[in-house]
Parts: structure tokens; sequence; C-alpha cells
């Protein structure tokens, strides 16, 4: 059988570790999967793209498990009463195929997305940073703003949407965290001004300017997240010039991310470089850096693991049954015969199973 996770066992799983444990235990896994980088069979994601949105396959394997996760983008969702992100994963035992858990991932990205940008920031932005502006305030930016909150110490979050009531959810579902302000702005430029971090994390698929270089300070860290697909952009190419560009897998990033807009020959380094210390991350005080985040497979495969961990812990989940239960795995036939404890005629009463 193979484990099942729906969303209401994910939110459950989150908690019982509390949001903050649950982000401690996601980020931990997936710096140790970047740190062994190596180890993982990586390609870009393979994505269908409309008029309307993307749908994307994410595969990965580290030669013992193998994920891959469905999900699309639809900016107009919502209007339709459905989310603009939506998305389930499957991790499976490389030796045998046989798929070991198959689990909600709308949830769970926002969160494993929030734990990579934080893990990004830790080696990116200013030692003591305590303020960030958080541009789109949809579905993700709870997440992005709890993450920055536990686990690198940001106190003041600066908010701006062009929907003001994602600011006014956004402050009703945090106006009870402990230690955090929540300031809204009435535009972008107010948001970022004086701001030790920006993230910016809007759904529009457009080739947008959201972050332009006269809006950036020396010594910023700007977490670019919503650019993730071709002529979905969110920061200005000045902006990307004059900043240190840091990217998950540059391949995928080359065609998805912010830097889709510059030549190919522009330099990034990849986030396992600067993890592992091959390369350096934040190099000076006053130094422009940037997260050009797109998504990458390996951190779904690191919250596949964790959601697999926590359900085991936690005794949660169901059981689907997705692979043939079979006495003998070479008759596959005998799924449509008749079992013993149906009447003999019954065979003459459904001929149509037994036809050519």
């Amino acid at each position: 059988m193979t484990l099942l996770l729906t969303p209401r066992d994910v939110a459950h799983i989150v908690r019982a570790q509390g949001i903050a444990g649950a982000l401690q235990r996601l980020v931990r896994m997936i710096e140790a999967d970047f740190r062994r980088w190596g180890e993982f069979d990586k390609s870009a994601r393979v994505a269908s793209h409309s008029r309307t949105g993307v749908i994307e396959l994410m595969p990965i394997s580290d030669g013992a498990g193998y994920s891959f996760k469905y999900v699309n983008g639809h900016p107009g969702n919502t209007g339709l009463g459905l989310p603009t992100v939506m998305a389930f994963g499957v991790l499976s035992d490389v030796a045998t195929g046989a798929p070991e858990l198959l689990s909600e991932l709308t949830l769970t990205t926002a969160l494993r997305t929030a734990a990579t940008s934080a893990l990004a920031a830790r080696v990116l932005a200013r030692p003591g940073s305590r303020s960030m502006a958080l541009i789109g305030n949809g579905a993700q930016a709870e997440f992005q703003a709890l993450a920055f909150h536990h686990l690198l110490g940001i106190e003041e979050i600066r908010l701006y949407d062009i929907d003001a009531a994602a600011t006014a959810k956004l402050q009703r579902n945090l106006r009870r965290v402990r230690g955090l302000t929540l300031i809204g702005c009435t535009s972008s430029a107010a948001a970022v001004r004086g701001a030790d971090i920006v993230t910016t994390v809007t759904a529009d698929k457009t080739r947008a300017a959201i972050l332009t270089a006269d809006m950036i300070e020396p010594g910023m860290h700007v977490n670019a997240v919503g650019g993730d697909c071709p002529g979905k952009t969110e920061v200005h190419p000045e902006v990307l010039r004059m900043a240190r560009v840091v990217v998950e897998y540059e391949p995928q990033t080359r065609i998805e991310g912010d830097i889709q807009q510059l030549p190919g020959d522009f330099a990034v380094t990849e986030l396992w470089q600067v993890l592992l210390g091959h390369a350096p991350g934040r190099e000076q005080p006053r130094q422009v850096t940037v997260f050009d985040s797109v998504g990458f497979a390996l951190e779904d495969f690191s919250a596949l693991r964790w959601l697999r961990d926590s359900a085991l812990e936690l005794g949660l989940g169901g059981a689907a049954e997705l692979v043939p239960d079979l006495d003998d795995p070479k008759d596959l036939f005998s799924l449509l015969t008749p079992t013993p404890t149906v009447a003999p005629h019954a065979a003459a009463e459904h001929p149509a199973l037994f036809s050519a």
C-alpha cells in the first residue's frame, strides 16, 4: 500500500510540530540535500504552457529515492474559486519502483518555498537583518513572513499588494504572532524604503518590474520568488546587473527566473556552491544580493521525505491502493476474473468482461 497524505494530514503535521518547528525541520532537510548536490540526478522541470497558465512536472532522484511533483500556476484561478497553485507529489523506492508516498503538495509547496528563501537569506542577507518588505500578499505571503521571522529573526514586515484585501487577510492571519510587527504600505516603493530584505511573491504571468534600480539601497537582499516561468518576471534587469545573483539550478533559472531577461553568459552562482563554501555568498555589507528563486525539484524531494517521516512519527495518513495486490505478480489478468465469492453464473451475467 502507498501512504496517502491529504491537506488535512499535512496541516495536522504542522500544528503538531508548530509552525516554527515544522519550518526548522524542513529547512534542515532541504539544506542537507543541497549539501549532497552531486548525488542527485537533476533536470529542469517539464512545462506545458497555455494562455491562462502552466502545468509542470518536477522529477529528481538521489539513486535511492525518486520523487516528482505535479504543479500548476494559473493566476486567474482565484476568480473561479480555485487556488493559483495546486500540487501533489510522489516519493518512490528506486530499487523496486514502488510508490511509497502520495501527498498533497499545495500547502507543502508554500512551506518549502519559504524555508528555501530563508535558507538562502542566511548566506546572502546582512547579518542582523531585522526588517523586510513583502510585496505580493497572496497565498504564499504568510509562509514567507513566518519563515523569515522564525528562522532569521525578522521583526518588522512592511506589506504591499495591489489588492488591499490581500494585505488585510495577511494582517488578520498573523496578528497574534509574537515579536512580529506588520505595517501596511501604500506602494512598493514605500514598503521597500529602508528594508534589509525585500521579498517579491506576485502571481501575474507578465513581464513586470516591481523592483527597479532606484528602489534598491546598499546592502539589501532581494528574495525574488514570483518570477518562475518564461515571460513572468518581477525584478528590473538593472537590479540584477548591480547584484550578486544566486540561483537554485542554473539551467532551469535561465529559462524561468528573472535572469531570463539577461544574456546567457550573465554570471550567477548556484545555492549549493555557497552552502558548501565553494563560492562566496555575501562578500561585504554594502553589497546587493539577489536570490532568483523559481523552485527546484530537490526541495520537493526534501519536503516529501519530511512529510513521510513526520506522518510515520504521528501515525497519520491513509492507505492508497495504487498498485494491484496480486497473489501472482505475473497474473495481472486475475484482477478481471471472478473471485471465489462470486457466484458461478457471474461470468455468464457479465459476458462483456470476457469478450474480445
